[in-house]
């Protein structure tokens, strides 16, 4: 009898915790979406009701005035479009295999030069030569002036994700390499067959954390891609959009010119929904992969 009352209130215990975690979680899900939420009822708002109302989760006066402008000339913000999602892909895929490679490398007991190169890597986190060496490294020594590769190169690798991949490749016992070169694989098939199937997780983790920077990326295009160019990566092409309608209203109220109906605020957030959009569709195929990396690689740092 007193085994199971006992039981029964470990069972509403553990009943009761996972109750209050799951509300927790809900909740703090919750103040998380707000935010989006927020943005994409603004962005559904005209300006007028903005300025009357601010800023609500629902839109008052809907007006689409702003995805109008945003998508006003289709070419190219279509162009935008493809142009990132290829920097994207490429530069994704590239340097998924770069740091696996190099994390994978790093962590092998035989490698000789594990140490200095490791040492050399995390310098970089410390220490850059600046901005001015970097240009003109880009432009004058590389000759990448208005060429996509000035923005697909300086993502390839990361200091922080090549640490990242050497802890979670570090779980990897070293003995399936030995018994692979005991059959008589190089290195090179090792890796490929063996290592990179058992780091699914951190492939994923990091494949996303090279996806959305190259996503977002928006600075290197600023610095290295004129604008003559046709086609600019999609989040310069919006800044560039919101840049332009800024300077509109500020020479319009110089001018004693009324343009009250330019939607700034509301194309802001259209913007921003329009740039998230793609991400926030891609990120639950790789969500379960994306914990794991993420918990492997701190705990095994």
């Amino acid at each position: 009898m007193g085994t199971t009352r006992t039981k029964i209130r470990s069972d509403v215990s553990s009943n009761l915790v996972r109750g209050f975690g799951y509300a927790f979680i809900g909740v703090f899900g919750l103040i998380c979406l707000l935010p989006f939420l927020l943005v994409v009822g603004t962005s559904l708002t005209s300006e007028s009701s903005i300025a009357r109302n601010g800023f609500n989760f629902w839109p008052r006066d809907f007006s689409t005035f702003a995805y109008k402008i945003v998508f006003e000339n289709p070419d190219l913000i279509i162009g935008a479009y493809w142009v990132t999602f290829g920097i994207t892909i490429v530069g994704t895929a590239a340097g998924l295999f770069l740091v696996a490679m190099t994390g994978y490398a790093l962590q092998r007991p035989d490698f000789q030069y594990r140490n200095g190169i490791s040492f050399i890597i995390y310098f970089t986190t410390l220490f850059s030569g600046g901005l001015v060496p970097f240009y003109l490294l880009i432009t004058q020594y590389l000759n990448l002036k208005d060429n996509y590769l000035a923005v697909l190169l300086p993502g390839l690798m990361t200091p922080f994700l090549i640490i990242m991949m050497k802890s979670f490749v570090r779980s990897i016992p070293h003995a399936i390499t030995e018994s692979a070169k005991i059959d008589g694989a190089g290195d090179f098939r090792i890796f490929i067959r063996l290592i990179l199937p058992m780091t699914t997780p951190a492939l994923a983790t990091i494949g996303l954390f090279i996806a959305i920077g190259y996503w977002n990326e928006w600075y290197h295009s600023m610095l290295f891609l004129s604008p003559d160019m046709q086609y600019r990566p999609l989040q310069l092409f919006l800044y560039t959009v919101i840049t332009s309608a800024d300077f509109i209203r500020s020479s319009s109220a110089a001018s004693n010119v009324e343009l009250r109906d330019l939607p700034l605020e509301s194309m802001k957030m259209a913007t921003a929904v329009v740039a998230t959009g793609p991400v926030i569709l891609f990120y639950p195929f790789v969500q379960r992969y994306f914990i794991k990396g993420i918990t492997v690689g701190a705990v095994k740092g």
